[in-house]
């Protein structure tokens, strides 16, 4: 206290602030009284961060000030290294507990800047798990150390040994420490630093330090939770702010760089971090993040807000008018804009605006000197090509920034612009592969659904083939419908039919492959009819199945689920077939609403005010065609738990079980309640990642990863899954999560190391708790990683106390028949599957149970343990669901 108090003196020496008369003890106590007032990290954050305190001085020595309101600086983010910043170490602080019968704590280290303890480190010795640090730290969040006075300043808590770091934002209280949150400082290329030393000098050493408490947390006031930047999201934000810096106005290409960082990884908090660092340092005029449709601009729109800081004011634009004004402005508080990119690349000279004017050359002119920095989220859509052209011919020095989840190659561009052409050198990549192992995304648990059986597609591709050759032989013979046994008659008869039918029926993939000479060859999908998928047998097929396992993957409707599409048409079709079929499932249906003078205009036109109609009836809203935007709005805020539908997870009347989409909302939406995507349509590349990674946004034990179902020309499917992979990730087979029987394994191995650890304290019933506290830490540690797999193997059918069991996820479908000949080509489809066979729960030699006592000395229920046996695998000659990379 004396230490700070002599630090707020020394730095506020002006005559009228402090003078040359120190700070009362009860001037000390009116600041302290402020901090006390401060109720969480999120609010200390921005306390730090305003920079000043107010206080009434009571020293009458002062003649100039006392009885007057003063403002003392306390902290300053810009003046790093230099200025009137202080740095200290404090080792071993010593803590009062709120407990009085708890008695005092020591802690290890403690930074401070200008005499505030703004950063906490718990050590380890060597070889001891560095999650004893961390509980180390909870233990005194538990007994009160944080909670009031000049150590509730603390913004970072850092976790150490010798061999590993961890470092977190101060969650505040007990119940909020979440181990997800638990980050490892990572170098450039996204390689954990280890040792301590480079720890201490990259990340706890100034000027870092400094600037991770001014520039990289962000006190969010969406959840009132003060956050971090993870290590490869500082390197973003510091490379595109260094790039700014360096920039020469007069003379570049508009190509500022692109982040290429993987979707759910943070990419909107980076890009608010990189626009707020630019405005606040004045190495730019104005900050624009544009974004590629209206409802994602509204999401970014209030996740700015979120993060932006008291002094921060984040400029919406209704319409082209507001934006012009916007971008003319002197004003700070209109440094940073959000809007769409087709409103920026309609501002051209001559275009008519909102409120009745229209735009003239000598304005654009005006707002085209000034320094402007645009950053585009989602940029590797091919709509951005042409708009972005146009944006750079009317403002001549901008500066663009590009950040996307999945950039366009040259390998993978077809007719598109590549993503190094639009925006130049690539800053800093940060992919699928490196997001999962750090836990900062999910994996993905993949399932081929087969709709149709794989031999009767292959006979009846022979069949039709057959059927060309003939007529080939004969062009005037009328094709004539035969029977199976026909055919096979033919084939007896002709070797060259038969050579046909071998080839379809036995030698082809059913994906399109390669010869040894590298030359592609068509698979059987490749042969079937056009329609095949689009088909009302297979859509019930795939309904049927989406409502089989819908309980089990949605936790009991806790979570929702997306099925994308082919085409409107498909779109339309399905929502119908769930509101006839399924109608106690909520269904909701988005999807372009453009309406043509056609006959499919007219039905698109009738399904939407139909869906309007029941949207309104169920949730109470009135939304008609003329505000359809407003509802796509209104379902992508309901899908969030977004405002005003926080809390809907507690009323499921309020809830959308499952949208149906053909494009929107499968790039850059974000919803953590969604864990499910049900694909009936081929993707390649750019939109498997995209779609796929709307179900990988972190949510807790209860969301172990995202589940996808795919189902329309799954073979071929399953092929551009892994090829885009090829693109995009750098260790794709780290992208799939494990499957049931590998779950199940590790659950074993945790329970045999947590009876180990008893069994080490000669306890062998679990009747009490390991006598030592780095046990009774390891212990915790074991449970914790098995309830997380434990989570896992439940959503991939998983159920306890079951001699025989079937995945969940292996539910028997009735497949749809096929029609092309008079009579079925099959009597019958056997719809068996792979199927789990007699998991066997292995009784303990002692049986027992684990009594769970947290530090909390809250009460929990008793849990009973039993090992699980591994199960074996019996399969059909044909599967109806294959997992993973099956064999084709």
């Amino acid at each position: 206290m004396e230490n700070w108090a002599r630090i707020i003196y020394d730095c506020n020496r002006e005559i009228d602030k402090l003078g040359n008369h120190p700070l009362t003890a009860s001037e000390m106590q009116q600041v302290m009284d402020k901090v006390n007032m401060v109720g969480s990290p999120y609010e200390m954050n921005r306390f730090i961060n305003a920079q000043e305190v107010c206080i009434k001085r009571d020293n009458e020595a002062d003649t100039n000030n006392c009885g007057k309101e003063v403002y003392l600086k306390i902290f300053d983010p810009m003046e790093i290294s230099s200025g009137q910043s202080r740095y200290q170490i404090a080792r071993q602080p010593k803590f009062k507990t709120a407990d009085k019968m708890g008695g005092d704590r020591r802690g290890d280290v403690m930074l401070l800047i200008n005499g505030m303890p703004v950063i906490h480190i718990e050590l380890k010795r060597s070889k001891v798990d560095v999650s004893q640090a961390c509980f180390q730290i909870k233990r005194y969040v538990h007994e009160g150390v944080f909670q009031s006075g000049i150590f509730s300043m603390v913004q970072i808590y850092v976790a150490m040994t010798p061999e590993e770091t961890l470092y977190f934002a101060n969650p505040g209280t007990e119940d909020r420490f979440q181990p997800q949150f638990y980050f490892h400082w990572e170098d450039f290329n996204n390689v954990i630093v280890s040792d301590w030393r480079q720890v201490a000098t990259n990340l706890l050493s100034i000027p870092m330090a400094h600037q991770m408490v001014g520039f990289y947390t962000i006190a969010d006031d969406k959840d009132k939770t003060l956050k971090v930047l993870r290590s490869y999201q500082y390197f973003a934000v510091s490379k595109i702010s260094d790039r700014v810096k360096e920039t020469n106005w007069d003379d570049h290409l508009h190509r500022g760089g692109y982040i290429w960082h993987t979707t759910g990884s943070g990419k909107t908090m980076s890009s608010f971090k990189s626009a707020e660092l630019i405005a606040k340092s004045g190495d730019a005029d104005k900050v624009v993040f544009l974004l590629d449709r209206i409802e994602l601009a509204l999401q970014s729109l209030d996740e700015y807000r979120g993060f932006a800081g008291e002094s921060d004011e984040i400029q919406d634009t209704a319409d082209t008018s507001v934006l012009l004004a916007k971008l003319k402005s002197i004003d700070n508080d209109d440094r940073l804009i959000v809007t769409s990119i087709q409103k920026m690349s309609n501002l051209k000279e001559g275009a008519a605006i909102s409120n009745g004017g229209t735009i003239t050359k000598e304005l654009l002119d005006k707002i085209g000197k000034k320094r402007l920095v645009f950053i585009i989220d989602e940029c590797h859509r091919s709509v951005f090509g042409d708009m972005l052209v146009s944006i750079k011919h009317t403002f001549p020095r901008a500066l663009l920034f590009g950040f996307t989840g999945t950039p366009v190659f040259e390998e993978n561009a077809k007719h598109e612009i590549t993503t190094e052409t639009l925006f130049g050198d690539m800053l800093h990549k940060y992919t699928i592969a490196s997001g999962i192992p750090d836990g900062n995304v999910l994996g993905f648990d993949p399932y081929m659904v087969n709709t149709y059986d794989d031999n009767e597609l292959r006979e009846l591709v022979a069949f039709h083939q057959i059927d060309l050759k003939l007529k080939e032989r004969n062009p005037e013979e009328v094709g004539t419908k035969k029977t199976v046994e026909e055919y096979l008659h033919l084939i007896d008869q002709d070797e060259e039919l038969a050579k046909i039918y071998d080839r379809f029926v036995n030698q082809l993939q059913m994906p399109e492959s390669y010869t040894e000479n590298g030359r592609p060859m068509r698979g059987i999908e490749a042969y079937l009819p056009k329609d095949i998928y689009q088909c009302d047998k297979h859509h019930i097929v795939v309904a049927n199945d989406i409502m089989k396992s819908r309980g089990k993957l949605s936790k009991n409707g806790k979570f929702h689920a997306m099925l994308a599409t082919k085409n409107i048409p498909e779109a339309i079709a399905y929502y119908q077939l769930f509101k006839q079929y399924h109608p106690s499932l909520n269904v909701v249906a988005v999807f372009d609403n453009n309406i043509d003078n056609s006959d499919g205009g007219i039905v698109r036109e009738d399904a939407i005010k139909e869906m309007l109609n029941d949207y309104n009836a169920r949730y109470g809203m009135n939304y008609k065609l003329a505000n359809y935007a407003q509802y796509k709005k209104d379902v992508a805020k309901r899908l969030a738990h977004k405002k005003p539908y926080i809390g809907i997870e507690n009323d499921h009347t309020k809830q959308i079980d499952l949208l149906i989409v053909v494009t929107q909302m499968l790039t850059g939406y974000d919803s953590k309640w969604i864990n499910t995507l049900y694909v009936d349509k081929v993707m390649k590349y750019v939109d498997v990642i995209q779609a796929f990674s709307r179900t990988n946004r972190l949510f807790g034990p209860d969301k172990p990863f995202g589940t996808i179902k795919y189902y329309a020309y799954p073979y071929t499917m399953e092929q551009n899954i892994n090829d885009a992979l090829e693109v995009y990730v750098d260790r794709p087979l780290g992208v799939f999560v494990d499957k049931l029987e590998k779950n199940l394994s590790n659950i074993n191995q945790r329970f045999l190391s947590i009876r180990d650890i008893f069994r080490s304290h000669n306890i062998m019933n679990f009747e009490k708790l390991p006598d030592t506290r780095e046990d009774r830490n390891m212990f915790a540690k074991c449970f914790s990683e098995m309830t997380h797999l434990l989570e896992a193997a439940k959503l991939q059918g998983f159920v306890w106390r079951r001699a025989n069991m079937s995945s969940s996820m292996a539910v028997p479908i009735q497949r749809s028949r096929l029609n092309w000949t008079s009579r079925p080509i099959s009597s019958c489809f056997s719809a068996t599957v792979s199927s789990l066979n007699q998991v066997i729960l292995v009784t303990p030699k002692t049986p027992g149970s684990i009594r769970l006592i947290p530090i909390s000395r809250k009460q929990v229920q008793v849990l009973s343990m039993r090992s699980i046996s591994t199960p074996s695998f019996r399969s059909s000659s044909r599967t109806s669901i294959r997992r993973g990379r099956a064999a084709r």
